[in-house]
């Protein structure tokens, strides 16, 4: 019989460590008791109750919007800002901007979200924009914090460019605008498609900020969830977090699926050369 290694051991328990508490937390979600530290049996039914429980519903559509809606604007701002740290020439200004994307990647998100919120209501106090809170102030704050996270994915990435082919197209006669557009992005396009990913998952996935800078009629998902923890676990947040896992394994596979098929075409293609 194979002996098991330290690293096949330590394999499995990682996995155990991370994917344990999702299975129990899928396994209570047909729980037919209202305890959910209370074993009652198989039952759907927290399913049924989720899809109607508007609060819910208008939460999962306010906080995809949002998320959609900042993961956009969070790539053109962080393109922009990441194409000034790698081709701009050393400068105080340049070390400065650098400085000032990075710092939200390590600035507690209590103290981005108290400053925005500062931010907000001088701004209303002065020009009279906001008039309140709502998706608006959410959708910029989350474009904020999101941006620095898409600079420093596209900064690497456009390290990494070979400038000679800018630098070609621009000897044949285009504008650097036409140059950064037909050469410099489908080049960088892994890593834009990676930035947005990434910051619609933050946004998606943020309590702190969004519930300093949101008012009513925005309330996000993670806001509806924790604040429905605080009142005692419903069954409803675990048929809730059930979908959410399955929604996620599912464009996982979806993704692996055409990476997969795509290196399968690109060796056939080698060995047909």
């Amino acid at each position: 019989m194979r002996k098991l290694g330290f690293s096949t051991i330590m394999l499995w328990v990682g996995l155990l460590f991370l994917y344990l508490p999702m299975l129990i937390l899928v396994i209570y979600s047909f729980n037919a008791s209202k305890l959910v530290t209370v074993w009652g049996g198989w039952s759907g039914k927290w399913y049924a109750e989720l899809l109607k429980d508007e609060q819910i519903i208008d939460a999962v559509f306010t906080s995809l919007a949002i998320a959609f809606y900042s993961s956009c604007m969070a790539v053109i701002l962080g393109t922009m800002a990441a194409f000034v740290m790698t081709r701009f020439r050393h400068s105080w200004a340049k070390m400065t901007l650098s400085n000032m994307i990075t710092a939200p990647l390590v600035m507690p998100e209590v103290i981005t979200g108290l400053s925005l919120l500062l931010l907000f209501v001088h701004m209303a106090d002065m020009i009279g924009w906001p008039t309140e809170r709502g998706m608006t102030t959410v959708w910029i704050a989350h474009s904020t914090f999101c941006a620095a996270y898409v600079a420093v994915v596209v900064s690497s990435r456009l390290r990494e460019v070979d400038r000679s082919v800018e630098e070609a197209a621009l000897d044949l006669g285009a504008t650097p605008l036409q140059s950064f557009f037909l050469v410099t992005v489908p080049m960088i396009t892994p890593a834009l498609v990676s930035g947005w990913l990434l910051a619609f998952s933050l946004s998606l996935d943020d309590l702190v900020i969004a519930s300093f800078t949101s008012g009513p009629g925005s309330t996000t998902l993670p806001m509806v969830v924790f604040s429905s923890v605080r009142l005692g676990v419903s069954p409803k947040i675990n048929a809730l977090a059930t979908l959410i896992i399955v929604a996620v394994s599912l464009v996982a596979l979806i993704a692996w699926y055409i990476a997969h098929r795509s290196q399968k075409r690109s060796l056939a293609r080698m060995n047909e050369e």
